[in-house]
């Protein structure tokens, strides 16, 4: 067998090769895309004939070269970067760190230790596709969130009658009067007529005319105010806020649709639909996240920490502590902390559980993980038996007093 070592940066690879006695058998510098993997599989080809016999260490589980050494069939090991620094302080206390010596570094690691890392998931690609879709319609949500945000901030400073008359600035409503009306002149001289046709146009179609007549009353209130020229500055920052709102509202429901479409294709979204809390949106990240690779976690606790929703258990001599995971997925866990959330009231079970939790000491966090600890579980025997989710299955052999409580986090 032969050990690799992959440096990556954006436009160029440090290659080390080494053989099973550590002895180093190449290191190049090779460039990033086509050229560069076909003199990457040149020199592996010169020391082994068998791709299965090459084993690969490189920081990170995704991207064109990673595909691409996936698929000329070597053992391909994604190692997290802290992993990789803390490797490093094993075998040097100078601090002294090069490229060249990080692909040694990787290789040595793949060598030695690989047994103590996973390889790549063999992620199917509509599992793959599901996880860009359900990434990209996350992070527009929190783009729209960072501009509503923006948004109120400046609202604040100019325009208080607006922020009483809106709860949501990201709501059709809000966008379309902010947009008509984006200084408090403009919206204390709005009639009634005006408001309602905007409304209409936006979309509105129930208690229009009521909701014209409150909205009115509110702009039509004193308030502080502020310099001409600052007013209209703000009003063309706000003008501004709401175009580029209003557009990822557009765009956010466009990449919903095609996220659903790919999510109902998959053969386990029936599986992951059926559990209590999960809902297309949901559910695409929650399987997109976790990947359909049948033989990636092994048990369900291995799932469980990967979730981090699993106790860390932290014991030297006499002291002990269980404390919550920060090294995560954080995309997944905010995924299972909503999940956790939403079961809540689809579930008994479910809320039996987190009442046994909250009575047992737990703050609302602390019980809501515990929930979706315990729905991870149940999703991966879902997944394994390839079973729709059963309240009664789930929930039965649970009694009273037979929890294991986590403790506070320090």
């Amino acid at each position: 067998m032969i050990f690799v070592g992959d440096d990556w940066a954006e436009d160029h690879h440090d290659i080390h090769i080494m053989n099973a006695t550590g002895t180093r058998l190449a290191a190049r510098r090779l460039p990033e895309g086509l050229p560069g993997i076909r003199t990457l599989h040149e020199l592996i080809a010169t020391h082994a004939t068998d791709p299965t016999q090459v084993v690969i260490g490189i920081e990170t589980d995704r991207g064109l070269w990673v595909n691409a050494m996936v698929a000329a069939g070597y053992q391909v090991y994604a190692i997290n970067p802290l992993a990789a620094a803390r490797y490093r302080d094993r075998h040097t206390v100078s601090g002294a760190k090069s490229d060249a010596g990080d692909a040694k570094l990787l290789a040595d690691l793949v060598r030695t230790d690989r047994h103590n890392h996973r390889p790549i998931a063999g992620d199917s690609a509509e599992a793959e596709a599901i996880k860009v879709l359900a990434r990209a319609h996350q992070n527009l949500i929190w783009a729209r969130t960072r501009h509503a945000n923006a948004l109120r901030s400046a609202l604040r400073e100019y325009y208080p009658a607006a922020l009483e008359a809106f709860d949501d600035l990201t709501d059709r409503d809000a966008l379309a009067i902010l947009s008509r009306a984006p200084a408090p002149d403009l919206g204390a001289r709005l009639s009634i007529s005006a408001i309602s046709a905007t409304l209409k146009r936006a979309g509105r179609q129930r208690n229009t005319d009521q909701r014209a007549h409150e909205i009115q009353a509110v702009l039509r209130t004193e308030q502080l105010t502020t310099a001409t020229a600052v007013v209209g500055a703000f009003a063309a920052t706000t003008r501004s806020a709401t175009a580029i709102i209003g557009e990822l509202n557009r765009q956010i429901s466009e990449l919903e649709t095609t996220l659903a479409t790919h999510f109902e294709k998959h053969p386990d979204a029936a599986i992951v639909r059926s559990l209590p809390g999960l809902g297309t949106v949901l559910g695409a990240r929650v399987l997109g996240e976790f990947g359909d690779d049948p033989e990636r976690y092994t048990t369900a606790k291995s799932r469980k920490n990967y979730a981090g929703t699993s106790p860390l258990t932290i014991a030297s001599g006499r002291k002990r502590a269980v404390l919550a995971r920060h090294i995560r997925n954080k995309r997944l866990y905010d995924a299972i902390d909503l999940w956790a959330f939403c079961a809540l009231t689809r579930s008994t079970g479910v809320r039996t559980y987190y009442d046994q939790r909250r009575a047992a000491g737990d703050l609302h966090h602390q019980a809501l993980r515990a929930v979706g600890n315990r729905l991870v579980g149940i999703l991966h025997g879902c997944l394994r038996h390839k079973a729709l989710y059963d309240e009664d299955t789930a929930w039965n052999h649970r009694q009273t007093g037979q929890n294991e409580r986590l403790a506070p986090v320090a």
